[in-house]
């Protein structure tokens, strides 16, 4: 199983971003998708996440400004951004959580400029 995320770069203060994460293989049951990230120096934390009810979940600090979503194709989650700010620069990494396993992506780096 590989999570491949993409959709990161370099973005002005005040812009948006989507973030893809694409599962290749095989997962039987996924019980969560999530996104994390982790800026320079920091702990990795949880922005937002989503169970197989889709039902989601969001760190409070981005409430208002991320939207998770599952995407029509299986295993593909989106993360949206809206008004960035300078501290949203972090490696964004996603999840795909079925049983006790995690599985992660490599990550995608989004850069907010000010």
């Amino acid at each position: 199983v590989q999570l491949q995320a993409s959709g990161g770069g370099l973005v002005q203060a005040g812009g948006s971003v989507r973030l893809s994460c694409v599962v290749y293989g095989s997962i039987n049951i996924m019980d969560r998708m999530a996104w994390y990230r982790q800026a320079p120096g920091l702990q990795r934390e949880l922005v937002a996440e989503i169970t197989s009810d889709s039902t989601t979940t969001y760190r409070d600090s981005v409430k208002g400004r991320v939207t998770i979503a599952k995407g029509n194709a299986k295993n593909t989650v989106y993360l949206k951004i809206d008004n960035l700010k300078p501290e949203d620069t972090a490696v964004y990494h996603c999840l795909a959580q079925s049983g006790p396993r995690d599985y992660w992506g490599q990550g995608t780096l989004v850069t907010v400029s000010s």
